[in-house]
């Protein structure tokens, strides 16, 4: 047995690997978890943004009570924040309780669907309140 090399004991070059390095898989999951996490208000700010039509008239007084406006997606905002149909009913029966004199300026998105903002008008009437504006911006 000369020419032949000696057997190696206790070597694993003969076994399989049956454990999995998670580490790269989980630095990759954690950098794209802070891409989201920088990146999701601007995204949510570009979805609430409200861009109004423009036109050569208007008098330009923005006196109001309620501010009501609908983003292109249709989501309704009150003063800026969201809600639903029936708080927006709940939050224009309360401004009339406190003054009879309330009014409201509906701010349609231009990208918006009609019926938005039609909705909106109906719900505000609904809910008694009869002094409103369309707002729009001048050209």
């Amino acid at each position: 047995m000369a020419g032949m090399a000696p057997e190696s004991s206790g070597d694993d070059q003969g076994t399989l690997m049956s454990s999995i390095n998670v580490t790269p898989f989980v630095d990759v999951v954690l950098v794209l978890l802070v891409i989201f996490m920088v990146t999701a208000p601007i995204i949510a700010k570009d979805l609430l943004s409200v861009r109004l039509p423009k036109t050569e008239s208007g008098d330009g007084k923005g006196m109001s009570t309620l501010g009501v406006s609908i983003n292109r997606q249709g989501q309704i905002l009150l003063n800026g924040a969201p809600v639903t149909e029936e708080l927006l009913r709940d939050e224009v029966k309360k401004a009339l309780a406190a003054d009879k004199e309330a009014q409201a300026i509906i701010a349609g998105d231009v990208e918006t669907q009609y019926g938005n903002v039609i909705r909106v008008i109906d719900i505000i009437k609904s809910a008694g309140l009869s002094r409103f504006a369309v707002q729009v911006e001048r050209k």
